[in-house]
């Protein structure tokens, strides 16, 4: 086999190792979400605000992710195909305006007072919910034009 797709193999690896970065760190996230959701009704005030913490932080890290594996990769002219940039270009708008949703959340919960904040935390978290599965669907569509045909 000619030297000649070396550099395509080399591309095609390292998006594949970053796709299953970033879905990890997706994951890792929507399980830090399930086992908030889980606690409902928040009782115990230090497990849900140490949980809430935790998964404040892992949904800041995955937005980041999103941002700086996936879409810059793309945006930095690295990926060559149309179809991908196509697909990016058509969802990056949407992603973007979940990305301050998600902020806001993180922004409203960094800090939790469980004794103010309580009352409003099921209904943000479920609009938040709300908010990542869409997405998510967004982002798997990035993901599989990068992945179609390079499997």
């Amino acid at each position: 086999m000619s030297n000649a797709h070396a550099p395509v193999r080399e591309r095609r690896t390292s998006s594949h190792q970053m796709i299953h970065k970033f879905v990890e760190e997706r994951t890792r996230m929507l399980s830090l979400y399930s086992d908030l959701a889980a606690s409902h009704p928040f009782k115990d005030s230090r497990s849900v605000t140490a949980l809430l913490a935790k998964f404040c932080e892992a949904l800041i890290d995955y937005t980041a992710d999103a941002h700086f594996r996936l879409y810059r990769y793309i945006d930095e002219r690295q990926e060559r195909r149309g179809n991908v940039k196509e697909v990016a270009a058509e969802v990056y708008p949407i992603i973007i305006d979940t990305t301050q949703d998600i902020l806001d959340f993180n922004d409203k919960y960094e800090a939790f007072d469980y004794k103010t904040q309580l009352n409003k935390l099921e209904a943000d978290l479920s609009l938040l919910g709300e908010k990542l599965a869409d997405r998510i669907e967004l982002e798997d569509r990035v993901i599989d034009a990068l992945v179609v045909g390079h499997r």
